[in-house]
């Protein structure tokens, strides 16, 4: 083939293609395909086949529409059907009637000449040109140029398939949709165990409450923070120095109220009216000597030692040493540590159904490799205000025989619920958010 031939072929393929990419609509681009495409290539026949919801011929050669009765179109949809199922198709190839099967090729001298190019159009359908003479391995190249052109050009048009036409095509009766339909839904219908995640925290398992016993100032914390003590180990003291002054006071009351009653006691031996003086002066006694011994009292508990043996859990000795507190408030904790739970805090957005005996495992923050499995003994029925402004529900959960984690120890507690199918595991949150946007 010499160069202004080729060079002519060439400027004949870009100007089909301008055609086509400027074709307004699918039924143009169909007359451009099995008609001018005869500027670049010489054929007899064309046909074109288009993919998508309804497999048809979609245009001939030389007929401005296509009659779907007609037998010639009728054999054509048979062999394009035929093509597109068979193996080693590839992007185009060269036919001849003994391609074909007995069925299809018995017909193919009445509708065909003896030599079709079969090109494929980038799952838009196909586009057949037929011949008598053979096509020649530059032309095929050309062909297949143009069909990828022609495929790109066709998309366009292709039908936006909404989801009911998809779910009708999967529908269809097909051995290997109905196993797979099948198969979905026996995996839909599998159990699993439903869960959710909460922050957590080892708490103390009944620990003693370390309050302040009398209003005042906190003098100094005698122990460090998560210190274990013995029982009587000085905790923390309150300033003295106002009970110290009322029992001073007291207590010189109360000699002055002895001396007078010794005094009075020596007289009513000789004096009857002494007498009388003495009852008077032994009342005053045992009032000032009351009066002494509860500031006495009152004294020896602004020293506060520890009730039993453990670990005292505060947060800093610098938050409470010179602070004002009041009677009963809560200083600090005694706990032991051997004596452990787990407290998790449930969103209540993502609450499920919790009892009593429901399983939790905790997964550490700091041991990444570690879990304890733990079983719910309590769960709140008011959510409360938590860290971050959230509402969740305390759950209290006792830690199975030999797990003993740290005391204090944060992490992140899955909780279990029941045995709900796949499909309401999947589905649960989604539901529950369009229900709360919608107002079912």
């Amino acid at each position: 083939m010499g160069q202004t031939e080729s060079s002519r072929s060439l400027a004949g393929l870009v100007a089909l293609m301008r055609r086509a990419r400027a074709a307004p609509d699918a039924a143009q681009l169909g007359f451009v395909m099995v008609n001018e495409s005869q500027q670049l290539l010489a054929y007899r026949q064309a046909a074109l086949w288009r993919e998508g919801v309804q497999r048809h011929v979609a245009a001939l050669s030389g007929l401005s529409e296509t009659d779907p009765t007609a037998p010639y179109v009728q054999w054509l949809g048979r062999l394009f059907r035929h093509l597109d199922g068979a193996a080693g198709m590839g992007e185009g190839r060269v036919l001849d009637a003994a391609a074909l099967p007995p069925a299809l090729a018995a017909d193919w001298a009445s509708w065909l000449p003896a030599e079709v190019l079969w090109l494929r159009l980038d799952g838009q359908g196909a586009l057949l040109l037929a011949r008598a003479e053979p096509w020649s391995a530059y032309e095929q190249k050309l062909a297949q140029e143009l069909a990828h052109c022609y495929g790109h050009a066709l998309a366009r048009f292709a039908p936006r398939r909404n989801a009911r036409e998809l779910a009708l095509t999967w529908l269809k009766p097909g051995p290997r949709r109905r196993k797979l339909l099948l198969a979905m839904l026996l995996a839909a219908c599998v159990p699993v165990r439903l869960s959710v995640l909460a922050r957590a925290e080892v708490v103390p398992r009944e620990p003693l409450l370390l309050r302040a016993p009398l209003s005042g100032v906190i003098d100094s914390i005698a122990v460090e923070p998560n210190a274990r003590v013995a029982k009587g180990t000085l905790l923390f003291s309150l300033d003295a120095t106002q009970l110290a002054g009322q029992f001073a006071l007291a207590s010189r009351e109360r000699e002055t109220a002895q001396e007078g009653y010794r005094v009075s006691a020596q007289l009513a031996v000789t004096d009857d009216k002494g007498k009388l003086a003495m009852a008077q002066e032994r009342a005053r006694l045992e009032e000032k000597s009351i009066v002494a011994d509860y500031s006495g009292r009152e004294l020896r508990r602004l020293q506060v030692t520890a009730p039993a043996a453990g670990v005292v859990v505060f947060s800093d000795r610098n938050d409470w040493q010179g602070k004002a507190v009041a009677v009963g408030e809560k200083v600090m904790t005694l706990a032991d540590p051997a004596q452990v739970e787990l407290a998790a805090w449930l969103p209540a957005a993502e609450a499920i159904e919790v009892a009593p005996g429901a399983r939790i495992t905790l997964y550490p923050n700091g041991a990444p490799m570690l879990s304890h499995e733990a079983q719910v003994t309590r769960v709140a029925y008011k959510a409360e205000a938590v860290e971050g402004g959230l509402l969740a529900y305390r759950l209290q959960a006792r830690f199975a025989a030999g797990a003993t984690p740290r005391l204090g120890q944060m992490g992140t507690a899955k909780v279990y619920g029941d045995w709900v199918p796949l499909i309401y595991y999947i589905v649960r949150r989604p539901l529950t958010a369009a229900r709360q946007w919608l107002g079912w």
